[in-house]
């Protein structure tokens, strides 16, 4: 197996979500630290265009969306799994709540004024004004959620995630799965990066506990990669042969045509290439970059649009 290598930066809450999943499963990993904001020039000659953290990259394969990496990271190690065939279903249901509902939530919570403050302690203003500027393009112009309105919401879906955690240590059980993980992402911001508005935790006390259990996880060994080595890596790597699921299609658009992906909604940066593959789970486009050669470039269909590329 290639090596993995995870494009993040440090203080991502998506990225911590799968440095803890290639923790859990013991693999072993590469980091390449990319900007917090865009340009984004290393990672988008992987991506074609799509920016949002992390990336996973595995040779001349590039798997955006972490909904994604987790079936792959599944794949390559499928022990201990994070989605026990008994709560598969709701698991991925209360993970994609978690990586929506309750991160749009908790950031809002978390990036008011206090939070602010610690987030970029002494970093310039323009820094600042660059991320504000650099977040609300993701949005797309959708307006963000206000602080008070977060904090009720955030305190009722910790209130939510706790009635699941009574008598028992992980959501669905005794050991950590796909929706743990997810939950614990935007919580851990909270209680890592502004730990002056973590206080909203201290009314659950079975969520505080929890979260001790889930950062004891660990993120494994990571080794160093810099973004040239990935890019040389990609280059000089072949994708992987495409597996023979059926091809289902939705848009009328036949595989070998130019296409157009991009997320429906945050972070609306499109990818362009060649529809090679689109299976029940996800799409795979060809493209090639001078600097990164011929890859593939992974989506999974749910959050994501797919359209024919202007002529």
């Amino acid at each position: 197996m290639s090596d993995l290598i995870l494009h993040h930066y440090p203080t991502s809450p998506f990225a911590e979500k799968i440095r803890l999943i290639l923790g859990y499963k013991q693999l072993a990993w590469k980091s390449v630290f990319i900007p917090m904001i865009m340009p984004k020039p290393d990672l988008t000659a992987l991506t074609g265009g799509y920016r949002k953290t992390p990336v996973l990259q595995i040779g001349a394969d590039i798997y955006c969306d972490t909904a994604l990496i987790c079936d792959v990271l599944e794949h390559l190690a499928p022990a201990p799994t994070i989605y026990p065939d008994a709560v598969k279903g709701a698991a991925r249901i209360v993970a994609q709540w978690a990586d929506s509902a309750l991160f749009t939530a908790s950031m809002a919570y978390n990036f008011q004024p206090a939070g602010v403050a610690q987030v970029f302690a002494g970093a310039p203003a323009e820094g600042v004004q660059a991320f504000v500027a650099d977040r609300t393009a993701m949005r797309g112009g959708a307006a963000r959620m206000a602080s008070s309105d977060a904090t009720g919401t955030y305190k009722s879906y910790l209130r939510r995630i706790a009635s699941m955690l009574h008598g028992q240590d992980f959501l669905f059980g005794a050991q950590p799965g796909v929706a743990d993980f997810a939950v614990y992402h935007p919580l851990w911001f909270t209680q890592d990066r502004t730990p002056a508005l973590a206080g909203i935790l201290d009314a659950t006390p079975e969520v505080k506990s929890w979260m001790t259990r889930m950062k004891a996880i660990g993120h494994g060994t990571p080794g160093k990669c810099s973004a040239d080595e990935a890019l040389a890596l990609a280059r000089s790597a072949t994708p992987t042969a495409l597996q023979s699921d059926t091809f289902q299609d939705e848009h009328a658009i036949a595989l070998g045509n130019r296409v157009v992906i991009a997320a429906d909604h945050f972070g609306l940066e499109p990818t362009e290439g060649e529809l090679v593959a689109a299976t029940r789970t996800r799409f795979t486009l060809r493209r090639s970059d001078e600097r990164a050669g011929t890859v593939h470039v992974h989506f999974p269909r749910v959050g994501f649009t797919l359209k024919k590329a202007s002529a």
